[in-house]
């Protein structure tokens, strides 16, 4: 398939990462799926922090990395489930965590670490690879509806 060219985004401080959360929340839509990938240390909680808030989680609610817990699920519209996949390496264990079922049951799925994974979790994921140095964010899509995604994105 062919799908749209990434975006970059310039990450210089952590309001340019809220106003890239601002601009991908609008567009998601119960059961989609958004990869984040990058080295510790890199936003990758914070994007999803900045989501939820973006998304209604009101501001002094925590949005904690969910490293140990490994999901944690936000009361946002939509819900928003946040996992973290880093100390995973098998496939049974990924599926153990239901993250598929979430998707279908209209939770937006972020999993931090988890592009290994993304055919197990349904594919068709927004996929945000964070760097360090700069700071940048490039925007990915892995399928159509991840790609519709991309161009709302590019277009807003």
């Amino acid at each position: 398939m062919n799908f749209d060219a990434p975006l970059s985004y310039d990450l210089a401080d952590e309001a340019a990462t809220v106003r890239l959360a601002r601009t991908l929340a609008p567009w998601l839509s119960p059961g989609d799926l958004i990869i984040l990938t990058g080295p510790l240390g890199s936003g990758k909680t914070f994007f999803t922090r900045a989501l939820c808030h973006a998304l209604g989680l009101p501001e002094d609610a925590r949005v904690p990395s969910p490293t140990f817990t490994l999901v944690h699920e936000h009361p946002t519209e939509p819900p928003v489930a946040h996992a973290d996949l880093y100390r995973l390496s098998q496939e049974d264990e990924v599926a153990e965590l239901g993250l598929l079922a979430l998707r279908d049951e209209g939770f937006v799925v972020v999993v931090e670490w988890g592009e290994p994974f993304i055919a197990l979790l349904g594919g068709d994921a927004l996929v945000i690879t964070l760097a360090l140095d700069p700071r940048t964010a490039r925007v990915s899509a892995t399928g159509p509806n991840a790609s519709k995604l991309l161009q709302a994105m590019r277009n807003s």
